[in-house]
């Protein structure tokens, strides 16, 4: 079964391949964790030699959900076939992003001088999506880590929240 789960796959990757998120980092063809973790350190660490700067970065894991419907655990093609389901909802622009690593994402804003209405705009979008497509968020594993290294001191930033529940901050 696995050997034609890999034909399968061999035929569909080039088909939908333009419609794939390039910020998910997961079940690709020599991308991985380090791809990822790369990428998040290098668009981090340039905006942090900015003057005013502060990246906000919030982990949303998925929570635990019984089902008896969809592709058993060890498949070929169910990993690629959750990317594709996610895919449609991606996020990238010079100072906010969405990056994926298979069913766990994190929203990571470059905020300049405290402006981070777009960073909780997306965590917003991306919660309200996550309800409209069954997809459920972990809100009490979810967690959002502050590097602001300005030498003045500032008050800490607003915690978000999400669906109703207030998110803690490493």
């Amino acid at each position: 079964m696995k050997t034609l789960e890999r034909l399968v796959l061999a035929h569909l990757r080039p088909l939908v391949s333009s419609f794939m998120d390039p910020l998910q980092f997961a079940y690709q063809p020599d991308i991985g964790v380090d791809d990822a973790v790369i990428y998040l350190l290098h668009t981090s660490l340039t905006h942090l030699e900015k003057a005013g700067s502060t990246v906000r970065i919030m982990a949303l894991s998925s929570d635990r959900l019984l089902c008896s419907t969809g592709a058993p655990q060890g498949t070929v093609l169910a990993p690629f076939l959750f990317t594709l389901y996610t895919a449609d909802f991606s996020y990238n622009t010079p100072s906010c992003h969405l990056q994926k690593f298979s069913d766990d994402s994190a929203v990571v804003g470059l905020i300049t001088d405290g402006d981070d209405r777009e960073y909780r705009g997306l965590i917003q979008d991306f919660a309200d999506w996550c309800l409209r497509n069954n997809l459920q968020i972990n809100a009490g594993k979810t967690k959002e880590l502050v590097v602001d290294f300005r030498r003045r001191s500032h008050s800490p930033p607003a915690p978000v929240s999400i669906q109703g529940k207030r998110t803690s901050t490493l």
